[in-house]
């Protein structure tokens, strides 16, 4: 059974900066993560693929990045210029033989 483990995540102020990992374990295809802040949707945040191509949810551009360590199995979310709308849990994914897996998810709070 596959199993994400994420680490991260915190409390922070406006304007700081917070990363996120997760890690997990065979031949991932792509892996990234969704948010959820209280009383809303679990929306797209980031992904990256096997090939190294990246996607980013217009709200975060410019702010977020993720990369990939492949030996590792461990995906990377660095979080930059954190608003407190960045407020939220946020749930790593990973796509493994079509298949689409989730971390535990963290909390990360942002203050104004």
């Amino acid at each position: 059974q596959v199993q994400l483990v994420e680490s991260g995540g915190g409390l922070v102020q406006a304007g700081g900066s917070l990363r996120l990992s997760c890690t997990g374990s065979g031949s991932i295809d792509a892996m990234g993560w969704y948010r959820q802040a209280p009383g809303k949707q679990r929306d797209f945040v980031a992904v990256i693929r096997s090939g190294g191509s990246t996607n980013y949810a217009d709200s975060v551009k410019g702010r977020f990045t993720v990369s990939r360590d492949i030996a590792k199995n461990t995906a990377f979310l660095e979080m930059d210029s954190l608003k407190p709308e960045d407020t939220a849990v946020y749930f790593c994914y990973a796509i493994i033989g079509g298949f689409t897996y989730w971390g535990q998810g963290t909390q990360v709070t942002v203050s104004s």
